[in-house]
Order: C-alpha cells, then sequence, then structure tokens
C-alpha cells in the first residue's frame, strides 16, 4: 500500500478550519463573551420565499408515485440548466444548454476539474487567493506558481512574465475583493491563447458587481471559448451554502491537444459523480427564476451595506483597505506592524470579532486580515464601532 505522498506537501490544517478550532477554543474559556464571527464567508439570511416553495413543491412530488425522481441526468435536469443558461443571455453570453454541468458547488468542481490534466502541468495561483486552488493542485500532483497580487497592481496581477498552463482566476476576488476589468481579462486570454493554457474562472461572487463597466463572466472576452472554465455558484447569491448548488461551463470549443475538455469532464463526472438532488434543483431553477432574481438582489444588497460599514470603520485609520464595493469581502493591512495571526487573536480578544487572516490565503496575504459582509446587520454595525477602536488602539 502505498498513499497519495502530495498530501505531505500540505500545511497541516485547512485555513478555515483552524480558525474554527481557535474560535472554539477561546469560546471555550470565555463562555460569556458574544462573538461577531465575520470570517468564514457563511451567509446569514433566510432562503428567498419563491425557492422555498419551490423546494417544498418539489419534496411533495417526491413522496408520490407519478413525481417521484430516482438518479437524475448526468450533468443536471434540463430546466435548470436552462435557467443557468438564461441568466448568462441576460448578459449577452450565449451558451448551450449540453456545455452547462451542475453540480453542489463550486469547492467540489475546482477540485474534479485537476482530474483532466497531467500532473506535469504548471498551475498558476493568485496569491493571496482562495486556498483550494494551490491545495487541490499539491493533491493532484501540478506543480504551483504563485502569482503576486500587491497593493501596487491592485491585487489584480497580469500575465506578464508568467508561465504557467493551468490558471486559476477570481473575480471578485476572495479575499482581496478586486475585480478584473475587460482589459485585465482580456489580457489573461491572450496569454491563454497564445501558450495553449486553460483558465479556471471562479465567478462565486460575480453577483455582487454594482459597477456596470465590469464583467460578470470570462465568456464577455473575445476568445475566451477557447481557452476557459468558467465556476459559478449560488452559495452567495442566494444563500444556497446549505442547500448545495453550483454549476461548470465548458464550451465546445475548448479542445486540448485536439480532444474536447467538456467530453473529458462529462465522463469524468458520469463516474463520479451523481449530481444535485431534485428539490435543490427545482429551488435553483426558482432562484434564477425573476422572482427569485429579485429577492437575490436584495440579499446580495443587505450584505453589501454590511460590507460598506467596515470599509467605512476602516477609513481614516490609517491601515490600507479595499474591498466592500464589488465584492462581500473588506481586505485590510494588519495595524501596528503585527502579522496575520497576532491580528486575529488581538481582534478575538478585545474587540470580539473573528476574521480569517489574510496568510491562510497565501505567503501574499501575510501582514493582511479579510472581513466579510456575510454577518447580521445590527451585529455588523455594533462590530464596525469596536474595529475601528480596536485599530486605532493598536497603531498607538
Amino acid at each position: 500500500m502505498e498513499l497519495n505522498r502530495n498530501f505531505a506537501r500540505l500545511s497541516s490544517g485547512y485555513l478555515f478550519s483552524d480558525v474554527g478550532r481557535r474560535v472554539a477554543a477561546f469560546a471555550e474559556k470565555h463562555p460569556d463573551v458574544e462573538l461577531t464571527r465575520l470570517g468564514i464567508g457563511d451567509v446569514t439570511l433566510p432562503l428567498a420565499e419563491p425557492v422555498v416553495q419551490a423546494m417544498c413543491r418539489a419534496a411533495r412530488e417526491m413522496g408520490t408515485p407519478e413525481g417521484f425522481h430516482g438518479y437524475g441526468p448526468e450533468q443536471g435536469y434540463s430546466f435548470a440548466r436552462q435557467a443557468v443558461q438564461a441568466q448568462y443571455a441576460q448578459r449577452g453570453v450565449v451558451l448551450l444548454e449540453e456545455e452547462i454541468f451542475l453540480s453542489d458547488g463550486a469547492k467540489s468542481d475546482l477540485g474534479g476539474l485537476m482530474d483532466l490534466f497531467g500532473p506535469h502541468n504548471i498551475a498558476l495561483v493568485p496569491d493571496p487567493g482562495y486556498p483550494v486552488y494551490a491545495d487541490t493542485s499539491v493533491m493532484a500532483g501540478h506543480p504551483v506558481r504563485f502569482v503576486q497580487g500587491t497593493q501596487a497592481n491592485g491585487f489584480l496581477p497580469g500575465p506578464d512574465g508568467q508561465t504557467g498552463d493551468i490558471v486559476y482566476l477570481c473575480s471578485p476576488g476572495n479575499p482581496t475583493g478586486a475585480v478584473y476589468t475587460r482589459e485585465g481579462l482580456t489580457a489573461w486570454v491572450e496569454y491563454a491563447l497564445e501558450r495553449g493554457a486553460v483558465i479556471l474562472f471562479d465567478a462565486a461572487y460575480e453577483s455582487f458587481i454594482q459597477d456596470d463597466t465590469l464583467p460578470h463572466s470570462i465568456f464577455e472576452i473575445e476568445g475566451a471559448r477557447r481557452c476557459a472554465v468558467e465556476i459559478g455558484s449560488l452559495s452567495k447569491t442566494a444563500g444556497f451554502t446549505g442547500t448545495r448548488f453550483g454549476y461548470t461551463v465548458i464550451p465546445q470549443e475548448l479542445e486540448c491537444q485536439g480532444i474536447h475538455l467538456r467530453d473529458l469532464w462529462l465522463r469524468r463526472q458520469s463516474t463520479k459523480c451523481n449530481g444535485v438532488s431534485y428539490p435543490v434543483q427545482r429551488a435553483a431553477q426558482a432562484a434564477l427564476s425573476e422572482e427569485g432574481r429579485a429577492a437575490c438582489r436584495k440579499a446580495v444588497a443587505y450584505y453589501l451595506d454590511n460590507a460598506h460599514t467596515l470599509r467605512a470603520a476602516l477609513e481614516g485609520t490609517g491601515v490600507f483597505c479595499c474591498g466592500g464595493d464589488n465584492s462581500p469581502y473588506v481586505w485590510m493591512q494588519c495595524p501596528g506592524g503585527m502579522d496575520s495571526w497576532q491580528f486575529f487573536e488581538y481582534l478575538l480578544k478585545n474587540a470580539r470579532i473573528v476574521g480569517t487572516p489574510g496568510a491562510g490565503f497565501g505567503p501574499g496575504g501575510e501582514g493582511y486580515f479579510r472581513l466579510t459582509g456575510f454577518g447580521e446587520r445590527t451585529a455588523t454595525r455594533a462590530a464596525a464601532e469596536r474595529l475601528r477602536a480596536a485599530v486605532l488602539a493598536a497603531q498607538k
């Protein structure tokens, strides 16, 4: 017996699990302290009523002989894929239904896509970036090269000087909240077409983009259908973190060495995945309907208001911060020369706030910190006041 030795190359724990353990230890020692949790990006608002009604109807269907559904289609039911297709059409992006694959979330697909590529392909991973990009690449045996996002480039690194085969892009970015312009994405598409690389574009937060000049999808860029895969999710858009629904789009034109990646992904999914339950797909259809989208926009506005509140609290304190405008995340520099985990402990003890250390998002995240707008509004506003006071005190 031989184990996958690539796991030995990973850090000892997953970032959000480490945060959870430290918070649990603090709560055990201080049972009377009420914490405001702005760390793990979980939503707090309930599912929209159209979504709940659709799920209940589907569950009742499943309890009847004529309405029961067993194994569903490998790519997902046509009604749910058509709902995703219609969402893209509203932004002027034309997709074929057979190019859309439904899943239980973006993380599953981001990890699973690595099955399609040989282990010697170099993965370009944004730093700082979502830990799943680097970790799943390492698990699959891929060499990882970090592409540095800094204050100087607005945490939106470009392809200049890069040499890699699998490119991870996230816009709006997690954790920084930075959003690529059309020009920025065009540079990456041109790089991928020239090199024969594949872009894995994480669009999980596209619904938070408020600036109409910024692209929501990589497929808004000419040539992207020949070099890009897009991964989307309803986790933050419609509050599906506990309901689970995502999708991956692989255009027919995307080929590697004469092989259609869509066909490989269909074969992989047919073997390793039984898809999303019928009631959840009906719920997703409702979330993507006109009535559902209106309800989701209200939730997005609620979370963005929280993010604005957090960013406003930091302005004037002398620390750098970004995000919170087209993203639910606020990315800040740690005050007083503290490193990421030091500031995590400082904020926990002195402001009763749980955030996420930037070091967990890659080497370039050290010295930075992420806060989320996904909390309850009243608690977030109170936490913002404590945050401001704590940051000012840390700099004295």
